[in-house]
C-alpha cells in the first residue's frame, strides 16, 4: 500500500493508509506500506522512501518526495519486494504512487482522494488518463472525489468512503478538560478556516477554552492578537494518541473549513471519540455528518453563525453525540477493509 505523502507529518491520506493496513493485517493480510518519511517511520511495517518537500496542492501544502532519488528508491523497493498486489493512494502524485503506476510490477488498485483543483489534471488529461488505464480497479473516497477524477481522467470508480477505527478511539482515556472546551485540529492555512473560528470564539462566554492543534503558515499571524489570552491553548503538532485523547476530552470539535475537503474523516474521528461536532456546511462534510443529526453545520466563513452553533453544541451535546456514535459505526475501518479485501481477492484470482 502506497501513500505519496510523508508518514511523519499529519494528513488524512496517511492516516487512512495506516488504519486500513492495520485492519487488513488483522484479517490475515501481509501488508507493507511505502511512502516518504521525514525521520523515523512512526510505525513498524513502513518502508521509507526519503524525505518530503512541501508543494502547493488543492489550496494546501502537500509533503511529497518527488526528487530523482525518491523515484529511484520507489522503483527499487517495488522490484525488491515482489508484491502480489499494490494499492496506490493518489496514483498520479509523485514519486512513490506515480512510480508504481508507471512500472506496474503487479495488479494495481487506485484510490483517489482529492476533490479540489489540479493543474496537472488540467494540463495533461490525455497523458494522465492513459496512465490511469494501467489500474485494474479504481475507487474514490467520496462522490466529489469520484466526479473530480472522472471529469479529467474518465474511467469507472467505486465510491468507498474513508473509515475510522472505532475501537481504537474508544480505548484512549480522554484528556482532562477543566472548563467547557472547543477543539480545532488542522493545518493553519486559509482554507481550514481557523481565522473564522478565532473570530467566533471572541463571542463565546469567558469560561470556554479553545484547544488549537496543528501548525502552518498562518500560525504566527493568528497567535499575535491572542497573546496572553489563557483561554486559547496552542498545542502544536500532536501525536496520534494525543489527538485522540484531545478529541475525547473536548466538549465540541469544530471544523470551520472553507473549501477543498473531499471527505470529512476528521468528523468521523470526532464521532468515534463521542464528541459533539460543529462544522462548515460544505459537501465534503455534509455527506459525513448530517446537519441537525450528527453535527451542526453552518455557512462557511460566517463567524456569527459559527459562534451561535458552538454555544448550542456546548449546552446541548447529548443528541449530537448519540447520533454521531451510531454514525461512526457505519464507517468503521473493519467494514472498509472487508470491501477492499473482496476487491483484492477478485484481482488475485
Amino acid at each position: 500500500m502506497i501513500s505519496p505523502y510523508s508518514f511523519t507529518l499529519p494528513g488524512g491520506v496517511q492516516i487512512q493508509v495506516l488504519y486500513l493496513a492495520a485492519a487488513l493485517r488483522r484479517r490475515g493480510w501481509d501488508v507493507s506500506v511505502l511512502g516518504p518519511c521525514d525521520g523515523t517511520p512512526p510505525e513498524a511495517g513502513i518502508i521509507p522512501l526519503g524525505e518530503s518537500l512541501f508543494i502547493a496542492a488543492n489550496g494546501s501544502m502537500a509533503p511529497i518526495a518527488f526528487d530523482p532519488p525518491a523515484w529511484l528508491r520507489s522503483y527499487a523497493a517495488l522490484r525488491e519486494h515482489s508484491f502480489d498486489l499494490i494499492h496506490i493512494h493518489e496514483p498520479l502524485v509523485p514519486a512513490a504512487s506515480a512510480a508504481a503506476l508507471v512500472s506496474k510490477p503487479a495488479p494495481l488498485v487506485g484510490t483517489f482522494h482529492s476533490a479540489g483543483g489540479s493543474a496537472a489534471y488540467e494540463r495533461f488529461p490525455g497523458v494522465l488518463s492513459r496512465l490511469c488505464d494501467r489500474l485494474e480497479y479504481r475507487t474514490a473516497v467520496s462522490e466529489d472525489a469520484r466526479r473530480h477524477a472522472w471529469s479529467h481522467l474518465g474511467g469507472a470508480y467505486e465510491v468507498l468512503f474513508n473509515g475510522v477505527p472505532v475501537e481504537r478511539f474508544r480505548a484512549v482515556e480522554p484528556y482532562p478538560a477543566e472548563a467547557p472546551t472547543v477543539f480545532f485540529l488542522g493545518r493553519h492555512e486559509p482554507r481550514k478556516g481557523l481565522s473564522v473560528l478565532l473570530r467566533a470564539f471572541r463571542r463565546l462566554p469567558d469560561d470556554v477554552v479553545l484547544w488549537i492543534g496543528g501548525e502552518g503558515p498562518q500560525t504566527d499571524d493568528l497567535k499575535r492578537p491572542l497573546q496572553g489570552d489563557p483561554r486559547v491553548q496552542w498545542l502544536g503538532k500532536l501525536s496520534e494518541k494525543e489527538k485522540i485523547a484531545r478529541l475525547r476530552g473536548a466538549d465540541v470539535f469544530c471544523a470551520p473549513s472553507l473549501s477543498g475537503e473531499s471527505f470529512g474523516v476528521v468528523l468521523l474521528e470526532a464521532m468515534a471519540a463521542q464528541t459533539a461536532i460543529v462544522a462548515s456546511d460544505i459537501s465534503g462534510y455534509s455527506r459525513v455528518a448530517r446537519n441537525g443529526a450528527e453535527a451542526i453545520l453552518v455557512p462557511p466563513g460566517d463567524p456569527d453563525r459559527l459562534a451561535i452553533a458552538l454555544l448550542v453544541a456546548l449546552n446541548e451535546p447529548d443528541e449530537l453525540v448519540a447520533n454521531g456514535t451510531r454514525r461512526a459505526e457505519q464507517f468503521s475501518m473493519d467494514c472498509l477493509a472487508s470491501r477492499f479485501e473482496a476487491i483484492y481477492e477478485r484481482l488475485l484470482n
